[in-house]
């Protein structure tokens, strides 16, 4: 497999989705554990059609100019964005719509293509998304259990 710079590659992932292509990416990084694991799962992203709501994983750029999938926590009544990986603690934001590019549609996850509708994104989506504080605690206990 040949890697490609995120500053060459993302700019150009960016203008497809714009075009109204959806992609394929491969994740990269822990930020979304334990539901998207680093070189293992893929995730298909395609351009918004409508408002991010909470739990959605979107795609965007943060004003550094690095590129981040995140899960949106919740939108203001201003209409900002406040984000945050599956595995953190910490929410980001606030943050413009218009730092998003990108919404995931779609995830193959350990080697099963599944969507929306699925019991695992449900979970991420609506339950996961609110044990925020306890997140540290749960991890720690996830990391235990599936040590080898």
């Amino acid at each position: 497999m040949k890697e490609i710079d995120n500053n060459i590659l993302f700019p150009m992932l960016k203008e497809l989705i714009e075009q109204g292509k959806t992609v394929q990416i491969v994740v990269s990084g822990s930020s979304m554990n334990p539901f998207l694991i680093h070189q293992r799962d893929l995730v298909l992203v395609k351009s918004l059609d409508g408002n991010l709501k909470s739990g959605d994983i979107a795609l965007y750029q943060r004003e550094n100019g690095a590129y981040v999938l995140h899960r949106v926590h919740h939108v203001d009544s201003k209409g900002k964005l406040y984000m945050i990986g599956d595995a953190q603690t910490e929410i980001e934001g606030p943050l413009d719509v218009d730092c998003v590019f990108g919404i995931v549609c779609k995830v193959r996850r350990k080697g099963r293509w599944m969507t929306a509708e699925s019991f695992w994104w449900k979970f991420f989506e609506k339950v996961w998304i609110r044990l925020v504080p306890f997140r540290r605690w749960i991890m720690g206990m996830y990391r235990i259990f599936t040590r080898r």
